[in-house]
């Protein structure tokens, strides 16, 4: 729900809209403000009964909070604060409350059975106006520094969140070039040693780049893509190594659609390629393996890099380091503390690369 607004130039704009919840929320807030309010009363008047303030200050109270939480949707907000700006968000706080003490005297009166504005009554008037005005705007500037608080607190969750996503794409260019300089520098290789396999290399990278750069504009992508594009990969190297390199990839059906960032893997079969079965002259097998695991705070996604390779080296060479610092910044950005890439020698020989972040639901 939103109210219309008639601007300065006649045309027609919306307020802010309203949100029950939060509604709901200042509600709850406004009857515990009532509560302290009309305890305090009773500590400094022994002999009153507790539900005569009570009452009091829950209609007085309730009142005024609906009159000003509902009556500033009527005018236009700063988007800092949530609270009408310039005059009316002075003229609303002191209207609302001489409205809602005189509409609330009215209604506990009622409920009480008899009227404080009664012959000698006056102190007891003259008390209730100077609490009603005292916490009136005690609980109008908490609300007001509440909105400001939550409204600063989530501009600046949004700025972080954008501040991220460019971090991503920054890195997302710098591995794109990396990774076509590494393929062009296989190619030329193959170029002086076999020719026809080379055109079937530059005919497979083609396609390859085709889906690939057009995948690789948004930062993130289904992990059925990612193998994809990795699959891909793998049979244009397949074209220059030969019999010396076999794979697999194992992705299980309930994991297809999980988002990951784009070309997340591949750095890491870069290297198992280049550092670990390009070295032996046997080659070697590369296997990747999507799971999960149990976290703290919920189920995680576990991707493995297998291959059957030289190993890891004493002292990564630099390109090796540019894939796995690229993989790792990747995750620190996207997912914090809570993304790791562990890097180790396989049981079985070879290196394996266990990456691990939380696991989201397919959007």
């Amino acid at each position: 729900m939103s109210v219309a607004l008639h601007d300065r130039d006649g045309a027609w704009s919306r307020a802010t809209p309203i949100d029950w919840l939060d509604k709901l929320r200042n509600l709850l807030r406004s009857i515990a403000f009532c509560l302290v309010i009309a305890a305090i009363q009773c500590a400094f008047q022994p002999n009153c009964p507790y539900d005569i303030p009570l009452r009091y200050s829950l209609a007085i109270g309730t009142l005024c909070w609906a009159l000003i939480d509902f009556g500033r949707h009527l005018f236009r907000s700063n988007p800092d604060t949530g609270w009408p700006a310039g005059i009316p968000g002075l003229v609303l706080p002191a209207l609302g409350i001489i409205l809602g003490y005189l509409g609330g005297s009215l209604l506990a009166s009622w409920w009480c059975g008899f009227s404080s504005w009664a012959p000698g009554g006056g102190a007891q008037s003259r008390i209730s106006i100077g609490i009603t005005l005292l916490a009136g705007f005690a609980v109008i500037y908490f609300f007001y520094s509440d909105s400001k608080h939550t409204r600063l607190q989530a501009r600046m969750n949004e700025a972080r969140g954008q501040a991220t996503e460019a971090q991503l794409r920054l890195l997302q260019t710098q591995l794109e070039p990396h990774m076509l300089f590494n393929t062009l520098a296989n190619l030329r290789m193959l170029i002086g040693t076999d020719p026809t396999r080379a055109q079937q290399m530059i005919d497979r990278m083609i396609d390859y780049l085709r889906a690939t750069l057009s995948a690789s504009r948004s930062t993130e992508h289904p992990l059925a893509t990612e193998f994809e594009r990795l699959r891909d990969y793998l049979e244009l190297m397949a074209m220059r190594m030969g019999p010396r390199m076999a794979y697999t990839l194992t992705l299980p059906e309930a994991l297809r659609a999980v988002p990951v960032p784009t070309l997340l893997l591949q750095p890491l079969v870069e290297n198992t390629i280049r550092h670990g079965l390009e070295s032996q002259v046997a080659g070697g097998r590369i296997s990747v393996r999507a799971g999960t695991s149990p976290g703290a705070h919920g189920p995680l996604l576990v991707i493995e890099v297998h291959d059957t390779g030289a190993g890891l080296p004493p002292a990564p060479p630099p390109g090796q380091r540019f894939g796995l610092s690229q993989v790792r910044e990747r995750l620190a950005s996207r997912h914090g503390s809570a993304g790791t890439l562990d890097v180790q020698t396989s049981s079985a020989g070879g290196t394996c690369a266990c990456v691990t972040f939380p696991l989201r639901p397919a959007p």
